[in-house]
C-alpha cells in the first residue's frame, strides 16, 4: 500500500499511485491466465489407482507450480512424460473454480481420470458410459464427486456458467471436462451415439484464455474420430466484432512449406504452435483452423475456438 509522507508533493504521491495500482493490475492479469481459476487448491483422491496428493496449482508469485501438476498427473494416471505435456489445465483450474464455489478445501473424489484410447475402447465393449471420442482420453476430463456435497446442485451450478461440459448420470458424481460448452443426464448423454464419427465434433482449444501480445501459443485439437486428415498453413485470428475479416495470419510453426500439415496421431494434434502479433490491440478474439485432405464428406472445413483474451502486458 502506498502511503502519503509528511513533505511529498501531492502530484507525487498521486504519481506514485498510479504506479502502485498499475504495477498490481499487471500483475493480476498476468497471472489470471484461465477466465475461471479459483484459488488452485486442489485435494484429490483418485478410487482407481489409490492415488492421492493435496496441491497447490499457483506459486506465491501467481506462475504454475510445476511441481503440483506433475502431482495432479501421478494421481490422474495420467503419463506426462510420454506425452510431454500436464493433465488439462484449464480442467484442474475450472475444478479449483467450482469446489471453491461449492465447498472448498473438502476432499474430491475421482471416480475417472486420464483414460488410454485402448482402455477407453475397453470401457465401451464393456457397454460402460464412455463416448467414442471421449475427452478423458484427451487428458481434458474427470468424473467426480465432492464429500457431502449433492451431486445435481454441482452439476447445476457447472451448467449455469456455460463454460465447459458437464455431465450428472445420477447419485452425487458427475463428469467435467474442458471440452466445448454442452450439458446432459442419463438420458440425454448420447455415449453410445455415431453422431461423432467422421471427426463431426472435432474440438480447437488455445492453451490459455488470456494471453499478453507476442506470446506463443499452442493449439490443441481433440475430440477426433480418425486421423489421417490435414490443416492449413495459418492459425486465423478475427476479432469478435468482426467475424469475417481475419486480424491477422499466424504460422503454424513446424509444418514446413506444405500447403497442408497431416495430423497423423494423437500427439500432432496436441502441439500446434504457433505466436500473437506484436500489433494487434487487446480486446478478445477466437482463432480458426481450415481442414484439408479431409477423409470423410460429414467432417467439417473448419473449426473455431472459443474467445481469448489479449491483454496489455507489464512494461519490461
Amino acid at each position: 500500500m502506498v502511503r502519503k509522507s509528511a513533505g511529498m508533493p501531492a502530484a507525487l504521491f498521486l504519481f506514485a499511485v498510479m504506479v502502485f495500482a498499475c504495477s498490481i493490475s499487471w500483475a493480476e492479469q498476468e497471472a489470471a491466465r484461465f477466465f475461471l481459476m479459483g484459488s488452485g487448491k486442489l485435494h484429490l483422491k483418485n478410487l482407481r489407482n489409490n492415488e492421492a496428493a493435496q496441491v497447490r496449482l499457483l506459486n506465491e508469485d501467481g506462475s504454475f507450480n510445476d511441481e503440483a501438476f506433475n502431482q495432479v498427473d501421478r494421481v490422474f494416471g495420467y503419463p506426462a512424460m510420454e506425452k510431454g505435456d500436464h493433465i488439462s489445465p484449464r480442467l484442474l483450474f475450472m475444478l479449483s473454480y467450482f469446489a471453491d464455489r461449492v465447498a472448498p478445501g473438502r476432499l474430491i473424489i475421482i471416480e475417472s481420470g486420464y483414460r488410454s484410447p485402448d482402455y477407453n475402447e475397453n470401457l465401451r465393449q464393456k457397454g460402460a458410459n464412455a463416448a467414442r471420442t471421449s475427452t478423458h482420453i484427451d487428458a481434458m476430463a474427470l468424473d467426480f464427486r465432492i464429500e457431502g456435497v449433492e451431486g445435481k446442485k454441482l452439476w447445476e451450478t457447472v451448467r449455469e456458467t456455460n463454460c465447459c461440459g458437464v455431465g450428472h448420470y445420477g447419485g452425487d458424481i458427475i463428469h467435467l471436462d474442458a471440452g466445448r460448452p454442452r450439458f446432459w443426464e442419463a438420458g440425454t448423454s448420447g455415449t453410445g451415439s455415431k453422431e461423432p464419427d467422421y471427426n463431426r465434433h472435432i474440438y480447437l482449444s488455445t492453451d490459455f484464455d488470456r494471453y499478453p501480445r507476442r506470446a506463443p501459443i499452442r493449439l490443441t485439437l481433440s475430440g477426433i474420430s480418425a486421423f489421417g486428415f490435414g490443416v492449413g498453413p495459418e492459425a486465423l485470428l478475427y476479432g469478435v466484432n468482426d467475424p469475417e475479416k481475419p486480424a491477422a495470419r499466424m504460422r503454424i510453426a513446424g509444418g514446413g512449406s506444405a500447403d497442408c500439415r497431416i495430423i497423423a496421431d494423437r500427439k500432432t494434434a496436441r502441439f500446434l504452435s504457433t505466436a500473437l502479433p506484436s500489433d494487434l490491440p487487446t480486446g478478445r478474439y477466437r482463432i480458426k483452423l481450415q481442414f484439408c485432405k479431409k477423409p470423410f464428406e460429414q467432417m467439417p472445413a473448419e473449426v473455431l475456438t472459443r474467445e481469448i483474451e489479449l491483454f496489455e502486458a507489464a512494461p519490461d
